[in-house]
């Protein structure tokens, strides 16, 4: 599952090489879960309802791979839980984000889950297995 940079990100970085901003290292990413491309635009329908809710996952040497030299990917090291579903189908799972924040933000990075994942009231809480989640830089 790998990840592609949206069009936020793409502005930040754009603004911190090219030109006068700056981007500081954020403190904390969320991963979410979506039934639908979130698109580059973060316009993508993402799960909601039956205790649905985002996973922390932040920016840390002990939650991520070192980039690979040659193909700029990272990985997650830990497993990374969502809360189980509960009253309430989630749907087929197609897509993962990484956001600002646990609700609303910004997306930074999407990518597509192979295979998908059926997610339905009263299965057990879905799981990304250490090294699921692949990011792509470059």
């Amino acid at each position: 599952m790998a990840g592609n940079a949206s069009d936020y990100l793409e502005g930040l970085i754009r603004g911190h090489l090219l030109r006068t901003a700056t981007w500081s290292k954020p403190a904390a990413l969320w991963v979410s879960l979506h039934t639908e491309d979130p698109y580059d635009d973060a316009t993508g329908s993402e799960v909601s309802g039956g205790a649905y809710g985002r996973t922390q996952l932040n920016p840390d040497d002990a939650n991520w791979s070192a980039e690979d030299a040659v193909g700029g990917e990272s990985k997650n090291l830990v497993a990374v839980t969502f809360p189980a579903p509960v009253g309430a189908n989630w749907g087929l799972i197609t897509y993962f984000g990484l956001w600002t924040a646990s609700t609303s933000g910004s997306l930074y990075l999407r990518g597509a889950v192979y295979p998908p994942l059926q997610v339905n009231d009263g299965d057990n809480a879905p799981q990304f297995p250490v090294g699921a989640l692949s990011i792509i830089v470059g």
